[in-house]
């Protein structure tokens, strides 16, 4: 069967050179004068005409003088973000949470797999500066009508097979560059995707930071309270001893014991955002809830960066990766007008079939069997109601459309890394305040405590001083890690690292390398972690 096969392929394309090599003349002309397609040619946007973020001078974020000290933070004007931005909070399990997370989740799979989709799309669509070839065998069995006398030798009525085989060619020249367009638009889709997939990446890290932040943040207040209800506690005990001494009312130590219990049901729903945070880290590392993260966060172990890069405005808008996304799509549609506007001029085509017919497959190699067919047609379009026309001007429209949302995406980015600057400066003042309010509450209280031993204040000023105090305590952990969140906030809104030259097939090694390897753990129900 094999041979039969070889054979009918051999006599077909002996049958088919003269089309086939005519079709690939007309096919290496019409790729010469693809090179010039009609339509805009794409000029990037140029960077905004800014040098800063703010009206005024940048200054770093100033605690002020005279009071608590706090730790300082130093913005660096002109410096580029670090390709590891999260390694600036010196905290080895965050750096492993990261290594995991960006192994495993499934968001950055996605956006890998939607990147090869597009790259696909452009690839097919270069298949059309080729001409496209197809075979054909068909055999049939007729029955000629006893009316006629068209059967082999001429006998009637008869009943006869009839063996076709054929090659057919088609070809349509790319004379004005509308499949050039088309390629460069999917092409430009294919570089959107993978802006989406930085984005994703920076969307990713981002998150994890600041949601090991916000679990430290959940564990200090969580701490803070307890260090209240356990003043709360020794209180009641002294009020306890003076009504039973005779030194206190009745009245007194029910309002000690319900200062206690709010106190005490402020922890219920902290631990229960604690264990949301717990499985929320857990997700972002690609992991199910049930096998828990080992790493834990506590806001002693996340260090504050003390150097805060701010890169130039034209920098950041060639970091951020929603903002090359916007320009990506802006550069499809200006593609696509070239794309409508060829639909709208003439367009050639050009076939040819070869091949050969015959009673029996054996006569497919005979003499005489053989037949071919070359063909060009011209189109050109007259009148369509105004179709082609109202579909150029729509690709005109979305170019502007495309333009406005890169603007505009533009401004948001703007606007993104002056609200963290904003953010910053603010938050080193209200970090000062609170540690003085705090410092100021429990020293106030510790005054108090020794004073209600004696017997020298009533209890409105005791529970008075033990409500400044809690609020006080929540309050400065609140704000130290609102400074870590705001500080992780202007790394995002800088656009993060990406490693632009990774020479490595896989981007992630060049992301994370020198990180500790990330092994994912399970944590037992009833003993150690276990592997």
């Amino acid at each position: 069967m094999s041979e039969i096969v070889a054979r009918i392929v051999a006599a077909l394309a002996r049958c088919a050179r003269r089309a086939l090599c005519s079709a690939l003349g007309a096919g290496t002309a019409g790729l010469l004068l693809a090179s010039c397609a009609v339509g805009p040619n794409f000029v990037p946007p140029a960077a905004p005409d800014v040098d800063r973020y703010t009206p005024e001078k940048l200054a770093s974020p100033n605690s002020s003088a005279g009071g608590p000290s706090v730790p300082k933070q130093h913005f660096v004007s002109g410096e580029d973000v670090s390709l590891r931005w999260w390694t600036a909070f010196r905290s080895k399990p965050l750096d492993e949470l990261i290594k995991m997370s960006v192994e495993h989740n499934p968001s950055l799979q996605a956006a890998e797999a939607s990147i090869r989709i597009a790259q696909y799309n452009a690839l097919a669509q270069r298949g059309l500066f080729f001409p496209q070839l197809g075979a054909n065998y068909t055999p049939a069995q007729q029955q000629i009508s006893g009316a006629s006398s068209s059967g082999p030798g001429g006998q009637s009525p008869s009943v006869f097979s009839l063996h076709t085989a054929q090659l057919n060619v088609s070809f349509v020249p790319d004379i004005w560059g509308q499949n050039v367009r088309a390629v460069e638009s999917l092409d430009a889709i294919s570089e959107q995707q993978l802006f989406q997939l930085e984005a994703a990446y920076l969307t990713l890290t981002a998150n994890v930071v600041t949601a090991a932040i916000q679990e430290a943040s959940l564990r200090g207040q969580i701490a803070a309270i307890q260090r209240v209800v356990k003043i709360e506690r020794g209180i009641l005990e002294i009020v306890k001893n003076q009504f039973n001494a005779g030194g206190a009312a009745q009245v007194d130590v029910l309002a000690q014991e319900a200062a206690l219990a709010q106190s005490e049901q402020l922890l219920p729903p902290l631990e229960k955002q604690l264990a949301v945070q717990r499985d929320l880290l857990t997700s972002l590392a690609g992991q199910f809830s049930a096998d828990e993260i080992l790493q834990k966060f506590t806001l002693d172990r996340l260090a504050l960066p003390a150097h805060l890069p701010v890169s130039l405005p034209s920098k950041m808008i060639a970091q951020r990766p929603d903002v090359r996304a916007a320009e990506a799509l802006l550069h499809s549609a200006n593609a696509q007008v070239g794309v409508s506007i060829a639909a709208r001029l003439p367009n050639i085509t050009i076939t040819g079939n070869a091949g050969a017919a015959g009673f029996s497959l054996a006569e497919l190699f005979t003499p005489g069997t053989s037949f071919y067919v070359i063909a060009a047609s011209a189109t050109q379009p007259l009148f369509d109601g105004l179709t082609l026309y109202h579909k150029q001007k729509a690709a005109e429209a979305a170019v502007d459309q495309a333009d406005a949302l890169y603007r505009q995406a533009v401004v948001t980015a703007m606007q993104n890394v002056a609200d963290a600057l904003r953010s910053l400066q603010a938050d080193a003042r209200a970090l000062q305040a609170a540690v003085r309010a705090e410092l100021a509450a429990k020293a106030s209280l510790d005054i108090i405590q020794k004073q209600l031993a004696l017997g020298q204040v009533n209890q409105v000023v005791v529970l008075n001083a033990q409500q400044v105090y809690l609020t006080a305590a929540v309050v400065r952990v609140q704000a130290q890690a609102t400074r870590l969140s705001d500080s992780a906030a202007l790394f995002m809104a800088l656009g993060g690292g990406w490693p632009t030259n990774c020479a490595s097939d896989d981007w992630r090694k060049c992301a994370l390398e020198d990180l500790p390897a990330a092994t994912p753990q399970r944590v037992s129900d009833n003993g150690p972690p276990v592997r």
